[in-house]
């Protein structure tokens, strides 16, 4: 099993791609903390791990809250003793029309798909670079490689998460800690319900331009986060990897 003895937090893990990766890091054997703005829901996604090699504990965290996000980083450490892999997924957005956002939908936007990204990376670095070794994964999007139509805050977000992912992984190379992003397009999970609802024209075009003419799964985005997370990609840092059916090649 490939993260036997490996201990993993996934934020936004109590649903969609998060949820998917949590199990199947457990499925491989990781101690899994999964944190979640929803406890209730992190703490059903940990009893499913129960049924797994692996080891779960929910975590109510709001990743746009650093004092939040800190007591996550003491109570994984209490729990498990150390911390090997983070999965920075919890993500949020809102269609509309850049003219009809305000700064409120901005901040709200920004502090999620960006902030917390910089919140978990700046709380679990330091216990990395003290064991010398870490992996990390960046849940972006391609909106943030390519641009989206009604995401223009969202897709800037993302664009700044996979920029950062490339200087963090500069910064921490020598430390033997991997930063790598995932960027997944249209992904069947309750965000892009909340995303089709009034833009159904919009997605039913976006999914026929898709070469492979679906949607992905949250279990497909999974596998790659967990390439990412595991020593198959040990010598892989500061990459992007769409996981997108084809719709943008590069």
């Amino acid at each position: 099993m490939r993260f036997e003895g490996k201990t993993a937090i996934v934020t936004g893990g109590g649903s969609g791609i998060g949820r998917a990766v949590a199990l199947l890091l457990a499925g491989e054997g990781a101690a899994v903390a999964v944190a979640d703005l929803d406890g209730t829901r992190a703490s059903q996604v940990a009893g499913e791990i129960a049924s797994t090699p692996g080891e779960g504990i929910g975590v109510a965290c709001d990743v746009t809250s650093t004092s939040d996000v800190r007591s996550m980083i003491i109570k994984v450490l209490d729990a498990f003793g150390h911390l090997d892999i983070l999965v920075s997924n919890a993500g949020w957005d809102k269609v509309m029309p850049f003219v009809d956002t305000d700064e409120e939908l901005w901040d709200k936007v920004i502090a999620v798909n960006y902030r917390g990204h910089l919140a978990c990376v700046h709380a679990v670095l330091p216990h990395m670079i003290e064991q010398e070794h870490g992996r990390i994964v960046l849940v972006a999007s391609d909106a943030g490689r390519v641009g989206s139509s009604g995401e223009t805050v969202y897709s800037g977000a993302k664009g700044a998460t996979i920029a950062f992912s490339k200087a963090i992984a500069r910064e921490v190379a020598r430390h033997s800690i991997n930063v790598n992003c995932v960027a997944p397009g249209l992904i069947d999970t309750a965000m892009l319900a909340g995303v089709r609802e009034g833009n159904e024209r919009l997605m039913d075009a976006i999914t026929r331009s898709i070469p492979f003419r679906r949607v992905g799964k949250p279990e497909e985005v999974a596998r790659a986060i967990c390439f990412m997370a595991s020593s198959d990609a040990d010598y892989i840092t500061g990459q992007t990897l769409s996981v997108d059916g084809g719709l943008t090649m590069s």
